[in-house]
């Protein structure tokens, strides 16, 4: 981090220094030691003889083994086992009278005893070096703890580039909660004069790529003030103690800090329940949760330091993390409405160069569902798919193609797919278009292909043209009869029953559970939720008993079966009324692999009832 505190910067010189000069005291310590020995190798228990001795011994015999001259020196061994050395002066004869007398003798070059004593520590020196560079650049990252890892690391963004509110499209409802919290960061005077309190702790809830991070971020470059940001999985390591480490360490910079934002992501990492049936409640990620829980009732209100999550799980944090006191404020960011995804999407084009023909409302209108993080991809992938084709402009067909890419899957053209095979897939689409467009109350057709595309064989692709918060039994009833129509087309055409609608009854059957067991659209077992929690996560038991008997369980399973056989029944009563439409609009398919809204229409000569939408043309 940039910003260590001044009491840190203060105290490591002293350390640093005291640290080399230890390091050094121990290094040349060993060197004099490995010296001394060297010495004493060389300089041993030795008898000196004058040469003249030399010569009388020489020539007694008394040699026991090989002499070696090095340099003007002369060392050997007697007969009775003296070392000896004796100077030799420049006698020509000496190498004669050694010949002479056969005694072996080595000449060993001149050396320095220096040099010996420095090649054989060369080694021990530099395992010195190695110890005193690890442990020099431990020290110099991390101030005065070798220890390291018990501190927190938050990410602190680049205050020349910060982000605003202006960066952030859609979430007006959040965006008017924030301003709060940004107005007591400017000027906390303001609130405390009254005797008002800021929240402590701000929790953003919300799907998946809806924006939580970014309107963190957002509050903190608005309000000017340091963002310190970290995962919660950032916490939570194997050594016991040091995830309360790195909290405690975090709000310690957030408090040198302050005014400023600390905001912790994926907060049910290390937010979940506690005191779960297995784990205990003595494990890591509850000590590193209590930890938190201490710390954001340890710092005042006035210190401006206000903490801010986001999570995508709040069922599963634990009461005491989310009462007032601690995060005191949760603010809903849901996924977009029309109007907030034209918003997005107009963030996200604003610097890329589009052809007259991209219609953003259109665009919006047709992506209901999806969220910030999934139009900002839908931009980015028109944008390859225009630079893939050559284009020096982004135009409405790639807009299109990112979204078929988006929303149902990559196209698999290059998958061999029999004549068979691909009259059973156009029928199939055909019986889930055809149902689609003529019963009422349903999302209508926006396009539907038999071409591959991710898992699937074909798609039938809807969406609707608003915004539906809320369905009726009547909505639900009809779909699940426009999800078995590719069956039931199947079994009108072929008489047989194939693979392809797997999917199809594996959504129909979660629709047909959730209308008998949680919505109460069963006339047999009325208006009582029979719904129980089958998510099994830390910080909750795992085992859950059903609120109910075996004998209703087995009325809730005749019941989902009997919702699903009408839904099948009706969707074949349909087909088969409308036989011809269903065999013009399986025949177009084969012959054009993707037909649109307009087309679809246009082939099945469709007018309009009361009560049906038919989709954008």
């Amino acid at each position: 981090m940039g910003n260590k505190p001044d009491n840190e910067q203060k105290n490591q010189p002293p350390l640093r220094n005291n640290l080399m000069k230890g390091l050094i005291f121990w290094i040349l310590a060993g060197i004099l030691l490995i010296g001394v020995a060297k010495l004493s190798e060389f300089e041993g228990k030795r008898k000196d003889l004058i040469y003249s001795q030399l010569l009388k011994e020489i020539r007694d015999g008394n040699i026991e083994k090989p002499l070696v001259i090095k340099d003007k020196n002369i060392y050997g061994i007697l007969k009775d086992g003296t070392r000896f050395s004796t100077y030799s002066p420049d006698d020509p004869e000496l190498y004669n009278i050694l010949r002479q007398y056969n005694v072996d003798f080595k000449v060993e070059p001149s050396s320095n005893i220096w040099v010996n004593i420095l090649v054989s520590t060369i080694p021990v020196l530099l395992i010195f070096l190695l110890i005193w560079f690890l442990v020099y650049r431990q020290v110099s990252s991390e101030g005065s703890k070798v220890m390291s890892f018990t501190k927190s690391r938050p990410i602190m963004p680049d205050p020349k580039n910060r982000i605003t509110f202006n960066d952030v499209a859609g979430c007006k409802e959040a965006k008017e909660e924030l301003y709060e919290i940004i107005e007591f960061l400017k000027n906390p005077k303001k609130f405390q004069k009254l005797g008002g309190k800021i929240p402590r702790g701000v929790l953003l809830i919300g799907p998946p790529g809806t924006g939580k991070t970014l309107l963190a971020k957002a509050v903190a470059g608005e309000a000017k003030v340091p963002f310190l940001s970290m995962s919660g999985s950032d916490f939570v390591e194997m050594f016991v103690g040091v995830g309360a480490s790195r909290v405690r360490d975090l709000f310690k910079q957030a408090l040198k800090l302050s005014p400023c934002i600390v905001f912790i992501d994926e907060l049910d990492a290390v937010g979940r329940q506690r005191f779960a049936g297995l784990g205990g409640g003595h494990d890591e990620r509850e000590q590193t949760l209590n930890q938190l829980l201490v710390q954001m009732d340890g710092f005042p209100t006035e210190s401006g330091v206000i903490v801010m999550a986001a999570t995508n799980r709040p069922d599963v944090l634990d009461p005491a993390l989310v009462r007032p006191g601690r995060f005191d404020r949760t603010i809903v960011v849901s996924l977009p409405d029309i109007k907030a995804r034209e918003e997005i999407i107009a963030v996200h084009v604003r610097n890329k160069p589009l052809d007259e023909s991209v219609d953003i409302k259109v665009l919006a209108r047709t992506s209901a569902g999806m969220s910030g993080a999934n139009l900002e991809n839908l931009v980015n992938e028109a944008a390859l798919i225009a630079a893939r084709k050559g284009k020096d402009k982004i135009y409405m067909d790639d807009f299109e193609e990112a979204k078929d890419k988006v929303m149902m899957g990559v196209e698999r053209r290059s998958l061999v797919i029999s004549n068979e095979e691909k009259q059973i897939i156009a029928y199939h689409e055909a019986g889930h278009t055809l149902t689609q467009k003529l019963l009422p109350d349903v999302y209508p057709v926006h396009k539907v292909t038999i071409i591959p595309r991710g898992q699937a064989l074909g798609t039938t692709h809807i969406s609707p043209e608003k915004d539906r918060f809320i369905e009726s039994e009547t909505y639900y009833k009809n779909t699940l009869c426009t999800l078995l129509s590719g069956r039931s087309a199947e079994k009108l055409i072929f008489g047989k029953i194939f693979t392809g609608a797997e999917n199809d009854l594996k959504v129909a059957t979660e629709i047909a559970r959730k209308m008998v067991c949680e919505w109460g659209m069963s006339k047999n077992l009325g208006p009582v939720s029979y719904s129980h929690s089958e998510a099994v996560f830390l910080g909750r038991d795992l085992t859950q008993q059903k609120n109910y008997s075996e004998e209703t369980s087995r009325e809730i399973d005749k019941e989902i079966r009997t919702i699903l056989d009408e839904a099948e029944n009706k969707s074949m009563e349909i087909l088969k009324n409308n036989r011809e439409k269903l065999q013009l609009l399986a025949d177009m398919l084969l012959k054009k692999e993707t037909l649109n809204s307009k087309e679809i229409d246009e082939i099945l000569e469709i007018s309009v009832p009361k009560g049906v939408d038919n989709g954008p043309a």
